[in-house]
């Protein structure tokens, strides 16, 4: 949905990212933090930017945000601000509150305290770049946690007769095949039989690594 103003509530690269979005646009876009580095250089591109404490109550309500329409809560890794910005925003009448959260307990909380929209950036982009990645070679991608995701993938073609012993891919990449899949999956992994073209792997692989299973990607 379109709104016509807005509010950031920090900063960091995520905070930054949505900032820098919005004021490609036509909306009024308020960016709060309390580096003044940073304040100083949104101050020619917001149309404010304000230093303040978004632990402290008082000072997130004396930004008069009661006419925002939507506010960004985007310091995912501190519950205490994230909290009084939330509640503060709702309190102040701001129709649309969106709050970025480190981890489901996280979201659980701010959800419980006013934010309308829980977003995981981090989880997002692994989804994101999987699903880039499922145009070429992916399969099948799956969430296991959050930090980790099960992926079906036919095997690189340099991988194409070597063993998983030879390519070495959990110690080298962080990468852990669990079974191998020719038409019905197979749970026992022989790491000494040479990979077929045809014979599809099921890997666990930490999402921080999923770009290294670019189509490009040479070992």
């Amino acid at each position: 949905m379109k709104y016509n103003s807005y509010v950031i509530f920090g900063l960091g690269k995520f905070g930054q990212a949505v900032a820098d979005k919005l004021l490609e646009g036509t909306a009024d876009v308020m960016v709060v933090d309390n580096d003044p580095d940073i304040i100083e250089a949104y101050s020619s591109k917001a149309t404010s930017a304000i230093i303040a404490d978004l632990t402290d109550p008082s000072a997130i309500k004396a930004l008069g945000i009661s006419n925002i329409d939507c506010a960004v809560v985007s310091m995912g890794m501190s519950l205490e601000s994230s909290i009084m910005c939330t509640m503060i925003s709702k309190e102040c009448g701001v129709k649309w509150v969106v709050a970025k959260a480190g981890n489901e307990r996280m979201g659980n909380i701010l959800s419980k305290v006013g934010a309308d929209q829980i977003v995981y950036p981090e989880e997002d982009s692994g989804i994101r770049t999987a699903k880039s990645l499922m145009a070429s070679n992916f399969l099948e991608y799956f969430d296991v946690s959050d930090d980790i995701c099960l992926i079906e993938m036919l095997p690189f073609e340099d991988w194409i007769g070597k063993s998983l012993k030879e390519l070495n891919l959990r110690k080298r990449y962080g990468i852990n095949v669990v079974a191998v899949k020719d038409g019905v999956v197979k749970e026992f992994v022989d790491p000494d039989a040479p990979l077929r073209s045809n014979e599809a792997l099921l890997m666990l692989v930490h999402k921080n690594n999923l770009t290294k299973l670019d189509k490009n990607w040479i070992l």
